[in-house]
């Protein structure tokens, strides 16, 4: 089973509304799970059993791990107004982000580089297969939003790329 296929899978099962879709192969076994929180809101589980190394924090965790004070939301209200006018590259796989092709060599991508279409600007390592994440945009990298060697969701926001 290749990556696109997995995605779509991902895709599949979010807009079904379908709570649970098991899928086992020779070499792979992934359940997806759609919970719905009390709060009427969707939420994707995802696990994939025989490869994974890490144990992954589930969102509604990590919601909880990172409650935000009523006073810090003015602030982040002007700051979201600040970045609509950047463009979001999102994950499009779960797995590990890396910054470098290898531990020895430098990033792919800075803050304050400018990019052009098609360049590389990171790796995922989803099932042992390091896939590279293209700019599908030019422009200037304004923010790397995740830490280098850190697990990141599907559609998860990884950096704020400056078109102009």
């Amino acid at each position: 089973m290749d990556l696109k296929e997995i995605q779509n899978l991902i895709k599949f099962v979010a807009k079904s509304g379908t709570s649970e879709v098991r899928l086992e192969t020779d070499d792979v076994k992934i359940t997806i799970k759609n919970e719905r929180e009390s709060k009427g809101e969707n939420q994707t589980v995802i696990h994939q059993m025989p490869m994974q190394q890490q144990p992954q924090m589930p969102v509604q965790q990590q919601a909880q791990a990172a409650p935000q004070a009523p006073a810090e939301a003015q602030p982040t209200e002007s700051k979201e107004a600040e970045d609509d006018k950047y463009i979001t590259v999102k994950s499009p796989i779960i797995g590990t982000f890396y910054r470098k092709p290898s531990p020895d060599k430098p990033v792919f991508v800075e803050v304050g580089s400018t990019i052009s279409e098609g360049d590389v600007l990171c790796t995922i390592e989803a099932m042992k297969l390091f896939n590279e994440i293209e700019s599908e945009v030019s422009g200037k990298v304004v923010k790397v939003l995740v830490d280098d060697s850190t697990p990141v969701e599907f559609d998860q926001p990884l950096f704020l790329i400056d078109p102009s």
